[in-house]
């Protein structure tokens, strides 16, 4: 079945199934069909039902009685599903696009309260020459893991005042951490919390996982159970732990007047933390690959297939012998990690890999 694909539409293996043997042409009518598939007859009709009224396939002569059918050719069948699929990204986009407005007036509005704060201390100080304990502004937090002790927000000025809290907020980490991030990426030790069970969800920009050995070190972690999409554009780096606080890291490290922003008030984790969902919602799950494309051969045969042409005609048309167009279609699916044709091109389209 194809992930995130073929559910929204209201359809599933069975239908799946279903279209491919129509393409294929290895029944003629709908019994023999139900025993190919060894369904019973009543799913095989829904299922036929179903791909007829989403547009895979059109109705049956109504002269053949109990005849099949007639499917469209995988490539109208995907731009269809892609169709769907685009207004539902476009639906998601507009409220990425308000979340990351939301999260620009929040920004503007901590620097506007750490300024405050800073000032209000300084002045303080000016009045009074008592030893004091710093707030925002001096970097001395409660609990020694969030905002300062009171503080909305803290502004941490320079790379190491923000290494420095990212590492104690990552070692107090007891339940989860979400991670936004882009090249050049942190250097974080998601292991660490993956080995003491601490949950960790992550959302990294597609560009940067094709650098060399980027996306090795990503399937590392996952296979440590770190659970990962990729999106194209992430808005702004963030680190949250366990839902109590938060931290913007900077934009731009190596800018000698770069700052991170640690947020402590209630209602701007909330932000946070619903901008992450929405970000995450509308990523893809990560495919394991490092955004490189396939080259010229693996695109030429996704086109065939698509094409709906059976193995001898690729094999002609690639002048090759039909056993090796037919490892060449098995490696094809296995590197997409598609069970069928069909949820072979309908992957490589999502990748922008086949045009429709």
């Amino acid at each position: 079945m194809i992930k995130g694909g073929l559910p929204p539409l209201g359809l599933g293996e069975a239908e799946e199934r279903a279209y491919e043997a129509l393409l294929l042409e290895r029944a003629d009518h709908v019994e023999e069909l139900a025993r190919l598939l060894d369904l019973p007859r009543k799913r095989v009709d829904t299922a036929l039902d179903r791909l007829v009224e989403h547009g895979f396939a059109r109705p049956p002569d109504p002269v053949d009685g109990g005849g099949l059918p007639h499917p469209a050719a995988p490539a109208a069948a995907i731009r269809i599903l892609i169709d769907r699929r685009q207004a539902e990204l476009h639906r998601r986009s507009a409220e990425l696009h308000r979340r990351s407005a939301e999260l620009e007036r929040l920004r503007l509005t901590a620097e506007r309260l750490a300024a405050e704060r800073l000032a209000a201390e300084r002045l303080a100080a000016d009045r009074s020459a008592a030893p004091r304990t710093p707030g925002c502004g001096g970097g001395v937090s409660a609990g020694g893991d969030g905002a300062g002790a009171g503080c909305a927000v803290e502004r941490l000025a320079g790379r190491g005042a923000a290494g420095e809290r990212t590492g104690r907020l990552l070692a107090g980490a007891e339940r989860e951490v979400l991670l936004m991030d882009r090249a050049p990426y942190a250097d974080l030790d998601v292991g660490g919390l993956l080995a003491r069970g601490v949950q960790v969800r992550a959302v990294l920009d597609r560009a940067g996982l094709a650098a060399p050995g980027r996306a090795r070190a990503v399937a590392a972690l996952v296979r440590r159970g770190l659970r990962v999409r990729v999106a194209a554009g992430v808005p702004t780096r963030l680190l949250a732990v366990d839902r109590r606080v938060a931290l913007l890291p900077p934009s731009d490290a190596a800018d000698p007047r770069a700052y991170a922003l640690a947020v402590g008030d209630a209602r701007l984790r909330e932000a946070l933390a619903a901008l992450f969902e929405a970000v995450w919602e509308g990523a893809a799950p990560w495919d394991g690959g490092g955004g490189r494309e396939e080259g010229p051969e693996q695109r030429e045969l996704l086109r065939l297939l698509a094409a709906g042409l059976k193995d001898e005609a690729i094999a002609r048309r690639l002048g090759v012998h039909v056993h090796t167009a037919r490892r060449r279609i098995s490696r094809l699916l296995e590197s997409l990690d598609a069970r069928t044709r069909f949820q072979a091109g309908a992957r490589a389209t999502a990748r922008g890999w086949l045009d429709t």
